[in-house]
């Protein structure tokens, strides 16, 4: 498997699904290079409807040869061969999880605590993402990240970083000092008149930061 990074975009299936489907594709076409499925259904949506949800995002990410990921629920993910799936909290069993998912992708969450990057570095995780760098109503369970721990735990990991929560293209430059791949984005770009011209200022500031 190749190493993510770049734009990671998080979806969020409780917004109509016709306009979400939609930008969804705006946003391949402008870059986006990894697609997570928020497990966040509203609670009439039935298992059979999720699943044609689900089909309906992968068909529309293979046109781009973007990997789809599921947010919590690896089974459902097994079941539907998504490429993978992230976990905002280590799940009960998680020897079965992998031992599942193997060759698929696994990420997780973290915030200022480094044992638990020392951990995902000893499971040997495809990527750990960090939330929240900035305060956002999409995120508000997450702490707010110091960027030192940021800078901490590249010490003690190898794995690829994205940083997550609240990252609009006003403030993204403030990170520029930190080791990442990517950043992941929910509202920043599904909110958006125009995914695909969004998506391209993240990267074009991504790309400025470099130099």
């Amino acid at each position: 498997m190749k190493k993510l990074s770049g734009i990671y975009l998080v979806l969020d299936p409780s917004l109509p699904w016709d306009l979400l489907c939609k930008k969804v594709h705006s946003a391949l076409k402008g870059g986006v290079s990894i697609l997570q499925i928020w497990n966040h259904w509203n609670q009439e949506v039935s298992q059979a409807e999720k699943i044609d949800f689900i089909n309906e995002i992968k068909a529309v990410a293979e046109l781009f040869h973007t990997p789809v990921l599921m947010h919590e629920d690896w089974q459902l993910a097994n079941k539907l061969e998504l490429d993978g799936v992230h976990f905002d909290v280590v799940p009960e069993r998680f020897d079965l999880v992998k031992a599942t998912l193997k060759d698929k992708y696994i990420g997780l969450t973290v915030g200022n605590n480094l044992e638990l990057v020392s951990w995902a570095e000893e499971q040997d995780l495809s990527y750990i993402s960090f939330c929240a760098m900035f305060p956002s109503s999409s995120v508000d369970s997450c702490e707010i990240v110091d960027q030192q721990t940021v800078v901490n735990a590249r010490r003690i990991t190898r794995l690829p970083i994205f940083l997550s929560g609240g990252i609009q293209p006003e403030n993204l430059k403030e990170l520029s000092q930190l080791p990442f791949v990517g950043i992941a984005i929910i509202s920043g770009i599904i909110n958006a008149d125009d995914p695909e011209n969004t998506v391209r200022q993240y990267l074009t500031i991504l790309e400025n930061m470099k130099n």
